[in-house]
């Protein structure tokens, strides 16, 4: 994908796949023979109960660096061109320090991104909730970047645990976790999720209507 040009994103299969739950989506991959789940990744900002986060990445990947000043020019320019729905995903495990806070979550929701999500520490949590942003990170931790480390490119392929991201890849998250969708299987991700779905609704009912969970699944 060149720069932030996301005009081919598939936003149908994307709103599919936003019916469902990161289990739902992981499962489904997983029939397909592939992996995506993030290792290690979980929420600390806002997301109300039953609530899921779905859009193409923006990448950004850190390095370490000893330079002061806040020297984060790549990532600002990829929050302020981040598409709407979009979901920027840094890989910032180099070093310690919090790349994303209230003033980068600020900034990106301002320009619409639905998410950030960090392969490293994120602070600020009470304001970023406060904001109602969708914050997700490895712990939360309140020391800088400064002299630890700074952005070195964006919209490049980042690797977290075993997935490798690349830009317009799908990120799916929730309170469960986050998993990323390669690009060129999201449309078989979503019919497989809509089938998965409409079997566990079925078994949820049965299960409602008091029948035991025996005889139930696998439906």
């Amino acid at each position: 994908m060149a720069d932030f040009d996301y005009s081919d994103t598939d936003w149908d299969a994307i709103g599919r796949l936003s019916k469902w739950y990161s289990g739902d989506i992981h499962d489904s991959m997983e029939a397909l023979g592939l992996w995506g789940y993030l290792d290690g990744i979980r929420l600390f900002g806002a997301l109300d109960a039953g609530r899921v986060v779905c859009g193409p990445a923006v990448t950004v990947q850190f390095g370490p660096s000893d330079r002061k000043g806040e020297p984060q020019d790549i990532y600002h320019n990829a929050i302020d061109n981040t598409p709407k729905g979009g979901i920027l995903v840094c890989e910032a495990s180099c070093a310690a320090g919090s790349c994303s806070g209230e003033l980068m979550s600020t900034g990106a929701k301002t320009r619409g991104a639905a998410a950030t999500v960090v392969n490293g520490t994120v602070r600020d949590l009470a304001q970023v909730r406060a904001l109602g942003y969708p914050l997700f990170g490895t712990e939360p931790s309140p020391v800088g970047v400064t002299g630890k480390k700074e952005p070195v490119a964006a919209q490049v392929p980042v690797t977290i645990g075993r997935v490798t991201i690349h830009p317009g890849d799908i990120i799916f998250g929730d309170i469960d976790g986050v998993v990323c969708i390669p690009k060129q299987h999201l449309r078989a991700v979503a019919d497989q999720a809509d089938a998965l779905g409409a079997s566990e609704g079925v078994a949820r009912d049965r299960i409602l209507a008091g029948e035991k969970l025996q005889a139930v699944w696998p439906v």
